[in-house]
């Protein structure tokens, strides 16, 4: 059975969200060009999980009709549970950059902008970080800059921190009490070598790191059924690419 990369790594951001040791996600939210985030979410509605799903990418029955405004403000009310943050750079310490690399304001490459990350990182009781690309040049030693901390000093009031991070090559855990992420699995073709030879920050690993499962055939049913058909307007060209379908004429 071939199995896309796209596919396992909605899969598996999937059951990160549905975690039992982790707070409940009852309300997901989803940003603007995150079609795997996406995915993973509607997985897990398909699914039949009771999650309110808040995709301010949508096209055509979004709740946001004032965009990322209300977003802002169910957030800082505590309305939602889970949130997906990326980064041009993101290191071990669970901070990210979104503005760019060199000196400030990012004289080397310029990334998007941080716009909202720092207030969703703090306010969210959980993150979950997701970034296909895996290599030194993502994830660094220390980021440039910092858009957003994964940890906060006594005293200062957040909900949450990163729960994980996700890429192309395997699954970290976050773990804040120590500012440290540890492997927690490793995609199909690569390994530990590999995998520490592409990431520029130190993490823990024990000897018999565990592989990514592979999603299984109901989950693969879903994705290719169901999930796209929610995703087909929003995200035409991912479901060409990933699920070979397209929206009729």
């Amino acid at each position: 059975m071939s199995i896309k990369p796209e596919e396992r790594l909605a899969a598996t951001l999937a059951r990160l969200i549905l975690d039992p040791t982790a707070p409940p996600a009852r309300h997901i939210a989803v940003g603007a060009a995150s079609p795997i985030p996406a995915a993973a979410c509607w997985l897990v509605r398909k699914q039949g999980n009771p999650v309110r799903l808040s995709l301010l990418h949508k096209r055509s029955g979004n709740p946001f009709t004032e965009g990322s405004r209300e977003l802002f403000d169910l957030t800082g009310q505590g309305r939602i549970d889970l949130f997906f943050l990326g980064g041009g750079q993101i290191d071990g310490q669970a901070n990210i950059n979104l503005v760019g690399t060199g000196e400030w304001p990012g004289t080397g490459v310029r990334f998007p902008g941080s716009f909202g990350s720092a207030f969703m990182y703090f306010m969210t009781p959980r993150t979950i970080l997701f970034r296909e690309e895996h290599s030194p040049r993502v994830l660094v030693e220390n980021v440039d800059m910092i858009s957003a901390p994964g940890v906060s000093p006594p005293g200062v009031f957040r909900r949450g921190t990163a729960q994980a991070l996700v890429t192309g090559r395997c699954v970290f855990r976050f773990h804040p009490d120590r500012a440290r992420f540890s492997l927690e699995s490793i995609h199909p073709g690569e390994s530990l070598d590999s995998i520490r030879a592409e990431t520029g920050f130190a993490f823990d690993a024990t000897d018999d790191v565990p592989p990514t499962p592979d999603p299984t055939e109901a989950e693969l049913a879903l994705l290719r059924g169901a999930v796209c058909d929610e995703m087909l307007e929003t995200y035409p060209e991912f479901c060409s690419r990933v699920f070979n379908r397209k929206q009729a004429a």
